[in-house]
């Protein structure tokens, strides 16, 4: 299979089928109804969409800053984390070529890693005990 490029549609795509899924899920779901109201998702899938389109084709679109939003959720969790990346990876697998696919899950991975790393220190963790979000 050819690798698909990398477009706002397919960004769009990716975006828009992820947090269909993540609404419905039951770990995630809570989370994202609790901090983001149904009146404001489209608003909110133009903002990751943004976001997305920052990190891929360097548009700069996204101007917001993600930290202080997750840190203000006191529940959120490695397992919030995982199933993120579960959920995405899975997403990026139904709507990519499996190297496309690769991308969007790799960049995700280091954007969770770091999101839930600076959480932690926020928090006063001790990252030495941190397990990877693989294991």
């Amino acid at each position: 299979m050819q690798q698909t490029p990398i477009t706002e549609a397919l960004i769009r795509t990716v975006v828009t089928e992820f947090y269909a899924k993540a609404r419905k899920d039951a770990l995630l779901g809570p989370v994202f109804r609790g901090v983001v109201p149904d009146e404001h998702w489209a608003a909110h899938i133009a903002t990751i969409t943004d976001f997305w389109s920052s990190v891929f084709l360097k548009t700069g679109r996204y101007q917001g800053r993600p930290m202080p939003k997750h840190l203000a959720i006191p529940e959120i969790s490695d397992d919030h984390f995982r199933r993120w990346l579960t959920l995405f990876g899975e997403t990026a697998e139904e709507e990519c070529d499996p190297e496309t696919a690769a991308r969007f899950k790799e960049r995700a991975a280091k954007i969770a890693n770091a999101m839930r790393i600076n959480i932690a220190m926020q928090r006063g963790k001790n990252l030495v005990e941190m397990r990877s979000l693989e294991g």
